[in-house]
């Protein structure tokens, strides 16, 4: 996949950027900048599947709620680094993320010294109102039915209902229009499919 487009539209808004042609470069990528430091990871099937826990913290004091349970959520949120994804990335440079819990969309704008965002090509939408479409009716409802959630998201997977369901998992929006002010923020752009 040609990604030089979104590359210099996330350049040109003060983002690092890297592409890879798989995600196995990108996990040796980021297990090699991170190194005896703390780290901390958001809700991540990406992460994940390219098994970046278990790398890390061989050499990285490692939060992750997925882990070791929900008292890492506020470690993470005070770690030194933080690793996640996107639920959409707009081709013009926009970074997009739904959160039921808040902390990943509230650690992707404040509180590290270093963002990384794990974005496989699945997540590329041309457009921002293509990318929030993608969050909000593709990733939503496969994290849903994933979490087992009882929302007419996960029963049905196929789209976002705007339902009031106690269970709901979307209940914040985050955008990134430009990168923050106060972190180093760095996009890993990959040739594969990671996630939702």
């Amino acid at each position: 996949m040609a990604f030089e487009a979104v590359q210099k539209n996330l350049e040109d808004r003060g983002f690092s950027v890297k592409v890879f042609a798989a995600g196995r470069e990108a996990a040796d990528y980021l297990d090699s900048v991170l190194d005896g430091t703390s780290v901390g990871i958001g809700g991540s099937v990406s992460v994940q599947q390219l098994g970046l826990y278990d790398r890390l913290a061989s050499h990285n004091q490692v939060f992750w709620h997925w882990a070791n349970g929900p008292e890492e959520l506020p470690k993470a949120m005070t770690a030194e680094a933080y690793l996640t994804s996107v639920n959409g990335l707009a081709e013009t440079g926009e970074l997009l993320n739904i959160d039921g819990n808040g902390n990943r969309v509230a650690s992707m704008l404040y509180g590290h010294r270093r963002v990384f965002f794990l974005v496989g090509k699945n997540k590329l939408a041309p457009t921002y109102d293509e990318a929030l479409w993608r969050a909000r009716n593709v990733a939503a409802p496969k994290n849903a039915q994933r979490l087992g959630k009882k929302t007419p998201c996960a029963a049905k997977a196929d789209r976002c209902y705007d339902c009031k369901s106690p269970d709901r998992i979307c209940r914040g929006l985050a955008v990134l229009w430009q990168c923050m002010s106060t972190a180093e923020m760095e996009v890993l752009l990959v040739d594969e499919e990671l996630g939702y």
